[in-house]
Order: C-alpha cells, then structure tokens, then sequence
C-alpha cells in the first residue's frame, strides 16, 4: 500500500490557498505547513472561547477541557502518561529550562557529554553550566561525513559523566543515531539521556516506553502543529528535577518545567494533530481498535517509504555531481536517513541557491540552521552555510522532479 496523495494534501489548506497553493515547499524543517484538523481548532478557540480556562462559566470550562484533549492527545500519540509531559513555548526554552532544572545535582568535576552535530538549543544550555565548574566533553563528528561515532562516545564517558545530550537525527547531517546504543553506555555509568527529537519527530512516531532516553523533546509546530515544544521525561527523571515555575506550581505537571505558563489556544491546536494521523489511518486502513499511538505508527510506516523515496531521487541526483558535497549519507531509508538533504555546491553560495529557487517558486533554505558548530566542523564557511532541502510525507514526486531539474538548470554544468 502506497500513501494516498491526493487525500494527505486535501487535509492542507496551503495547498489550495491562492498564494502557497503553487509552491514546492521544501523548508519543513524550519516549521511545517498544518492541517485544517488544526487550524480550524485554533481559529474556533480565539473566535469562541479565548477567556481565561479553567473557570467556573461556561466558556471558561470549554477551553480547559480543550487544553485538556490536547495534553491527552499529545501524550497518547507518544506513548507516554499526560504527567511525563510539559508543553511550552518552544524546544529551545525548554531545554534550558531542563538544564536549571537538573543543576542542583551537578558538582564541580562533573561531566556532560554534548556534541557538535546537535542543534544549539541541546548544545548551548548544557555548555552553559561550564560557568559553574562543569566540564563539558565534546562528541564531535566525522569530518569527512558528519557523522557520530559511538567508539568516539566510548571514550568520553566515565564514572563522572552526568548527562549524555544528543539528537535523534540531526537537522543537516539526516542520520538517525542509535540512540539505544548511546542510552545503554550512558545508563551504564548512572548518567541521564537527554535526546532531541525536533528534526526526527516529523518522520517517526517516537514510543516513550521503548526509546529508552531521560528526556526527549521535540516540536509540534515542525509536526503539522501550532508553536509549541512538547519535553517527555519519564517518571523517575522528572523526581530528579527542581520546578522552575511558581512554589505553589511544584506538583502540577503542566507548570514546574514551564514558568511561562502553558499558551491556551496553540495547545488546544494540537489536538487536530492526532486527529489529523487518525483521519489519515482511517483512510488508508480502515476501522481500528488499535490505541492512537498504534495507529499513527502503523500510518508512519507509509510515510517512510514515501519519504525515502522522494530523498533518493534528490540524492541520486546530487551525488552524480563532482560539484556537490552531501551532509551525511547519500541513501535514505526508512529509520535510517531522514529526507533533510543539506548539500554545498562549490559553484555557487548557497544562498544565492535558494534565491534562484525561490524564483521558481520552490522553497528551500540556506545557511546554518542553528548548527553552526556541525558546519564549521565539517570545514564549511559558516557565512555561507548549506543548502537544505527537508521533505516531509505531503511533498510528491512531480515537486522533487521540478526540484531537480531547476537545480540542474541553475548550477553549471558538471
């Protein structure tokens, strides 16, 4: 069974609206399009209810019993308990936010493992605590590929490391680590997992129960979702945390890693979300009593396969050309090689790139995507970055064939 295309993007609004409706969207890493299961949500929330919820009117109680779907949806979606969640207002304050939180048990001496693959918002907030007489060690990628090496991991963890942080699948490089691996070496010697879901998380259902990390966090507006950062730890992590909300917060699960307070209408949007996955399921299976997280990660594996397929004709294309280096590996798979492509053509910037593209109407981007230690390892001119082109399940075959022939037509020849 193949992904029904036409049904994926008739639940998408952007592409029947006037001004996106023609565009090849390829920058879904930087912030998905999303679907009228969430939009409609957020639009009825403003217009109908955007009071105060929680209260004792009836206004009131409908937007907290909102708020409350989407806790439960977003929980139920990753396998998890509603209090293993918080949402906030993004992956990168929620990091920090896990850092302080996790500071009172760190001493002068102890170590955190960050590498320099990762996103900066798992980098900079542990880097941080250095300030405090924390080492930080460093798990540095392939020159060559971009890519970790677990013997590398191997030898910078010890009997002082604290905090092993590492992405799921790194938002230029594609490559989904082995993060059973990385848990097991770091759980060996007592220290936590921090792992960053962002740039994994639109192509694979995560299960919290099997995954095997601390922490996990990722996006929901890179998900088809508002702008929200959805952090998970499991039950025995979260003891080791200090709240960093409100004293009278410290037992509610929503509030203690959120001091901002949860953002009423953008999560009572992330219900459509797993509505969105169920609609999708519905449609390609039928009626199911499987549990919403079975169901989306029974969908997602039609999403794989679609995915690595619109990645292979980009890669096969790139790879033929002498001209162009390819971050990471130069085949995808399903579980394997997300379909975020970032290359460098040595025959023109990248920017300059994506500017010709966007002529085209086709949307990429350029630069350093908050990766700038990974570009600078790998000997890339931080100024001019990469061209990156993430794919997600509603791109299709014509939009990556249009993709490469403009390439081909922009670049010289090889």
């Amino acid at each position: 069974m193949e992904l029904d295309l036409d049904f994926v993007r008739a639940q998408f609004p952007a592409f029947s609206a006037e001004e996106t409706r023609d565009w090849a969207f390829f920058e879904n890493a930087g912030g998905s399009y999303v679907p009228a299961t969430v939009s409609d949500r957020l639009a009825r929330f403003f217009v109908d209810h955007k009071v105060q919820p929680y209260g004792a009117f009836a206004l009131s109680k409908q937007a907290g019993e909102e708020m409350d779907e989407s806790y439960a949806a977003i929980a139920s979606l990753i396998n998890a308990a509603e209090d293993e969640i918080t949402i906030g207002p993004s992956t990168t304050l929620n990091f920090y936010i896990l850092a302080q939180s996790l500071r009172h048990l760190l001493r002068v001496g102890d170590e955190i493992v960050v590498t320099n693959q990762d996103h900066e918002a798992n980098i900079g907030c542990w880097r941080r605590l250095s300030q405090h007489g924390i080492v930080i060690r460093e798990w540095r990628v392939g020159k060559a590929d971009g890519e970790l090496d677990l013997n590398d991991l191997e030898e910078l963890i010890s009997d002082k490391t604290r905090i092993v942080c590492c992405t799921l699948c790194s938002n230029l490089v594609g490559t989904h680590n082995d993060m059973a691996a990385i848990a097991e070496m770091a759980h060996r010697v007592g220290a936590l997992v921090v792992a960053d879901g962002v740039s994994y998380a639109p192509h694979v259902i995560p299960d919290m129960k099997s995954l095997g990390v601390d922490f996990y966090a990722y996006s929901t507006y890179k998900t088809f979702g508002t702008h929200q950062g959805v952090l998970w730890g499991s039950s025995e992590a979260l003891k080791k945390t200090e709240g960093q909300g409100h004293f009278f917060n410290e037992e509610k699960s929503r509030y203690r890693l959120n001091p901002t307070g949860p953002q009423h209408a953008q999560i009572a949007a992330l219900a459509g979300i797993t509505e969105y996955f169920d609609d999708l399921h519905k449609h390609h299976f039928g009626e199911s009593d499987l549990g919403v997280h079975e169901r989306a990660r029974q969908t997602f594996e039609l999403v794989g396969d679609h995915e690595a397929k619109l990645a292979n004709m980009l890669l096969d294309y790139l790879k033929d050309r002498e001209d162009i280096r390819i971050l990471g590996q130069d085949h995808a798979t399903p579980g394997g090689r997300a379909s975020t492509i970032a290359f460098h053509a040595r025959a023109m910037p990248s920017k300059h790139i994506a500017e010709q593209l966007a002529d085209s109407k086709i949307g990429v981007g350029a630069g350093d995507f908050y990766a700038l230690r990974c570009v600078e390892a790998l000997g890339m001119d931080p100024a001019d970055g990469v061209v990156r082109v993430s794919m997600v399940h509603y791109n299709t075959v014509e939009e990556v064939t249009k993709l490469v022939e403009t390439i081909d037509s922009i670049l010289p020849g090889n």
